[in-house]
């Protein structure tokens, strides 16, 4: 009998925590491998990404093992893994990467050329990604060890500090490549679309990166609550159609440096309606000529629930020629997390970026999988960060 149980997919709206495989040294396609490790999941989180799939808005299969987002300690490692012993505590990237191909070589690890026959980038547990089994689980296998794998201090820092370095395989990363790409800096006036742990960690990264005034809009009022709480500017989307207007309330302008979509294909219009385009086309509205925009929120070239037709096979109505006229950059695609995540460590282990009350993480159980799934999915104003074996739940 398995001694691994995981978070499995079963069909739009349902997920449920089951036994499924051990973890092998092996590829999707059954192919062994002497590059990879195999680890007992210390915390892995529910990312909005994975929600995604659950409400039906891929075409994910049933009996998907879930879960992309994982920190673990080795436990096997083959023979070909040089760099890594039993026992270390690591972050893993939630790309898939070989480390060889010529994207990896240039960090471009969010579209690794070989790790996915169906198109570039690899990923955990994520439907058209290269098959990858998640870590939404007890026990996952990673390849490509010694170049995917970050290594933490020693086990009692790196538990001091989980909650926080948890957020180092996706979202922190991913929050701030979109405010790299949309060229925060110094005395930078930011808009984040979406107070999800996205939005959230978007929002940190750009003050971490010297911006001056930091907004994030949104119509959850928990969300738009806790983003005040932890020192951010609210934008209620419910109070108005006019973004720009709100946006001159709180700096004086109608345009901001940098704009960021933490929204992704699901966005909703001021009426209720899904819009998916309205983000994107709001962001080129209000960000000045010659400014950039970054979109780490997901699309996707698929979306059955969709919309309109146009939508379904991932076709957008973007208002491109606006975005155009004012010279403004676009930044899209899958993180490479390998390019942020080890100065971010730092910023954590430091004290210079306390992630996961920004995210207002929650650990619950890998038991309780289904449950945080719904709370999720409803908008709670958290980041459900799930506990395996226990390890931070019997420490607390």
């Amino acid at each position: 009998m398995s001694s691994n149980r995981g978070v499995v997919y079963l069909g739009p709206g349902k997920v449920e925590v089951q036994n499924i495989a051990d973890a092998k040294l092996a590829a999707p396609d059954g192919r062994r491998i002497e590059h990879g490790v195999i680890l007992k999941v210390l915390s892995t989180n529910i990312c909005g990404s994975d929600q995604h799939m659950v409400r039906g808005r891929t075409t994910a299969p049933a009996g998907l093992v879930l879960g992309h987002e994982i920190t673990g300690e080795v436990i096997e490692k083959g023979i070909d893994v040089e760099m890594l012993e039993i026992g270390d505590i690591v972050s893993v990237p939630f790309n898939v990467a070989c480390g060889r191909c010529r994207t990896c070589k240039s960090q471009d690890t969010g579209v690794c050329l070989t790790v996915n026959p169906a198109r570039a980038g690899g990923a955990y547990g994520y439907v058209d990604m290269g098959g990858w089994i998640g870590g939404q689980a007890k026990y996952v296998t990673v390849p490509y060890a010694d170049f995917n794998l970050l290594k933490l201090p020693d086990r009692d820092r790196a538990m001091a500090k989980i909650r926080d370095l948890t957020m180092l395989s996706d979202i922190l990363p991913t929050g701030f490549h979109g405010a790299v790409r949309a060229g925060v800096g110094v005395g930078s006036v930011v808009y984040v679309a979406g107070a999800g742990p996205v939005g959230l960690a978007a929002a940190a990264s750009a003050r971490i990166l010297g911006a001056a005034v930091v907004m994030i809009g949104d119509f959850n009022q928990e969300r738009l609550a806790h983003a005040k709480n932890v020192g951010f500017e609210p934008v209620d989307l419910s109070a108005s159609d006019r973004l720009g207007d709100m946006i001159a309330q709180i700096t004086g302008s109608n345009e901001v440096d940098a704009a960021i979509d933490a929204v992704g294909f699901e966005a909703m219009g001021h009426a209720g309606s899904e819009q998916p385009a309205i983000v994107l086309n709001q962001m080129m509205e209000i960000t000045r000529a010659a400014g950039s925009i970054g979109i780490p929120g997901l699309y996707v070239t698929e979306d059955p629930g969709a919309v309109d037709p146009a939508a379904k096979k991932g076709s957008l109505s973007l208002r491109f020629g606006l975005g155009w006229a004012k010279a403004q950059s676009f930044h899209t695609g899958q993180t490479p997390v390998l390019k942020y995540n080890r100065q971010l460590m730092m910023a954590i282990l430091h004290d210079r970026l306390p992630i996961a009350d920004i995210v207002n993480a929650k650990v619950i159980s890998l038991e309780d999988a289904a449950s945080g799934y719904d709370t999720f999915d409803k908008g709670a104003a958290e980041k459900f960060v799930l506990d395996p074996h226990g390890a931070i739940l019997n420490a607390a």
